[in-house]
């Protein structure tokens, strides 16, 4: 079966820009569009699948509501753009339009609340599962907005916050090990992500970051993005990842931090290049979240893993892909 990637690339192919005013198109985490005057719209689509991306019986519709939304705005995030309004697609089996519903809109306006966001339009029809359809649309001082294929050679790879909790919380649910006393916390990321709209905003106004990514699909994959992007390849310190903790009863069923900080999806931190001569105008912290440099981009394009020991290995993308 095609991966997500190639079925992306021959879209692509089908569709070669040709929009005046299109400033960047398929193959980043969102588009940007010249708004004339001295802004662009940054604008992106997302799509939330019932049996795919959530379970019904096992996630409350005001977290599919809010999860929906925080995704895709996510993509905002990535770009350093400011969240402005959305669309909503829905399609309902007849046994969602009620209480479910409520609910679900209740989630979802929590969300807009908090990122800033208003409804602007969308559709409903009738579907035999819960399928969410979201086009969000942002706004970013012109030229500003960055880009996955910004990486140079000599940039430091960093990322915020801490990696594989979402992960850890999906499996959890998976398992059905979620409802054991004292697992609540560890699901918080896996029902309500948090975009990283303020850093990315930081790192777009400070004029920091040279490529970026939101880590939707997991380490190791988006990573790969930037490099292809880029035209470049990356190492990658296994002690710098800030992994999740993971209880010790939970590593003896197979949990490893690392395995899950590098292939898990779902967190949406933001994972971005620095020059290495303006590394020293990183704080700690900025938009309230920690940021890591856990490794360095080069020129071989591989991405390579060193661990504690120094031993290195090929960091083969294993984070989400729908089609493998």
């Amino acid at each position: 079966m095609a991966s997500e990637e190639t079925l992306i690339e021959r879209v692509r192919r089908r569709f070669p820009i040709a929009l005046n005013g299109l400033q960047v198109g398929i193959g980043d985490d969102a588009a940007v569009l010249s708004a004339g005057g001295k802004s662009e719209f940054v604008i992106t689509a997302d799509a939330f699948l019932e049996n795919v991306h959530f379970l019904r019986k096992a996630h409350p519709p005001k977290v599919v509501g809010y999860k929906a939304l925080a995704r895709a705005t996510s993509d905002i995030a990535a770009m350093g753009a400011r969240p402005k309004c959305f669309f909503l697609t829905l399609g309902l089996p007849a046994a969602c339009t009620r209480k479910w519903f409520d609910d679900f809109l209740g989630g979802m306006a929590r969300a807009a609340g908090r990122f800033g966001l208003q409804l602007a339009g969308g559709d409903t029809t009738k579907y035999a599962t819960v399928v969410i359809s979201l086009t969000v649309l942002g706004e970013i001082d012109r030229g500003r907005a960055i880009l996955r294929s910004g990486a140079r050679p000599g940039d430091l790879l960093c990322v915020s916050g801490t990696l594989g909790e979402a992960e850890l919380g999906w499996r959890l649910v998976q398992k059905n090990w979620h409802t054991r006393k004292g697992r609540a916390r560890l699901l918080q990321k896996h029902l309500y992500p948090e975009p990283r709209l303020a850093l990315g905003q930081w790192l777009a106004a400070n004029r920091l970051a040279t490529s970026m990514i939101d880590t939707s699909d997991g380490l190791s994959t988006d990573l790969g993005h930037v490099c292809r992007a880029s035209g470049v390849g990356a190492i990658v310190w296994a002690p710098k990842i800030p992994a999740v903790e993971v209880p010790s009863d939970l590593r003896r069923l197979g949990l490893e931090p690392l395995r899950l900080a590098l292939h898990g999806g779902e967190d949406y931190e933001l994972l971005f290049t620095v020059p290495r001569k303006l590394a020293r105008r990183l704080p700690r912290k900025a938009g309230g979240v920690s940021m890591s440099i856990i490794g360095e981009i080069t020129e071989e394009r591989k991405v390579v893993l060193v661990d504690a020991g120094g031993h290195e290995s090929t960091l083969k993308p294993m984070g989400w892909d729908p089609f493998r």
